[in-house]
């Protein structure tokens, strides 16, 4: 599989080329169009139980979509809900990478996707607690909120994200979760960083410019029943 990217970095979309008879697995929904002659199957991959833990935990689809390119080949567009950037992240078997709740949207054929647990900082971050583990040999697809920020940690280097920031990681890479003002609470929720994660190499982060909460957060502070001067009317006012 190719990925070819184009429109980016604001509004990406990538262009997945395929080999003959090459299949590719997309999130349900990421499909924007699609070369004539695809055989495309839905299902649960993993079996149900997959499905439901994919779904309820990760926050991603129950189903996933395999698109299998006929005997010339063909292409699969693909991409994100927000607006931003795509990245291909290159998965080796000795590299497997988390990708963080809502930013997978295609693997190729050698990788899989399994849910897992993020910890609990990414669950009272707001982010979700559980992401998804992507292992084997191949590519995996991430959508992000804004720009993309590639961070090579080397040995012993050390660098402390947001939790709404982080996009993947090296699963070999050094880390922990915690509060942004250790041991407090409030003072942690003062700061508006409520969890942070404590990085240190080697390894590789992805990161992403926006947060997604925090925009969510800033919409729903906008609708009209929680905003005494009309919604999106009053920034105009």
């Amino acid at each position: 599989m190719q990925v070819n990217l184009r429109h980016n970095p604001s509004f990406a979309i990538a262009r997945l080329s395929l080999a003959p008879n090459e299949p590719v697995r997309v999130e349900s929904g990421a499909m924007a169009m699609h070369s004539p002659g695809m055989h495309i199957e839905s299902k649960s991959a993993g079996g149900v139980m997959q499905g439901i833990k994919r779904s309820v935990l990760a926050g991603e689809s129950f189903f996933t979509t395999t698109y299998t390119a006929p005997q010339q080949g063909g292409w699969v567009d693909v991409t994100g809900v927000l607006p931003g950037d795509i990245m291909p992240i290159d998965i080796q078997p000795d590299r497997p990478f988390y990708l963080a709740r809502g930013n997978w949207i295609a693997n190729s054929y050698g990788t899989e996707i399994e849910t897992k647990w993020g910890g609990m900082a990414n669950l009272f971050g707001g982010e979700g607690g559980f992401g998804i583990r992507c292992h084997g040999q191949g590519t995996a697809v991430v959508s992000v909120f804004g720009a993309i920020d590639v961070v090579d940690l080397a040995p012993g280097e050390q660098i402390v994200v947001d939790t709404g920031h982080v996009v993947a990681y090296d699963l070999n890479i050094q880390f922990r979760m915690r509060r942004a003002v250790e041991g407090r609470t409030i003072q942690s929720m003062k700061s508006g960083e409520g969890f942070v994660f404590d990085f240190a190499g080697p390894g590789r982060i992805y990161l992403q410019t926006r947060n997604p909460s925090a925009f969510a957060q800033w919409a729903a502070s906008l609708a009209p029943g929680n905003n005494p001067q009309g919604g999106l009317g009053g920034i105009f006012r």
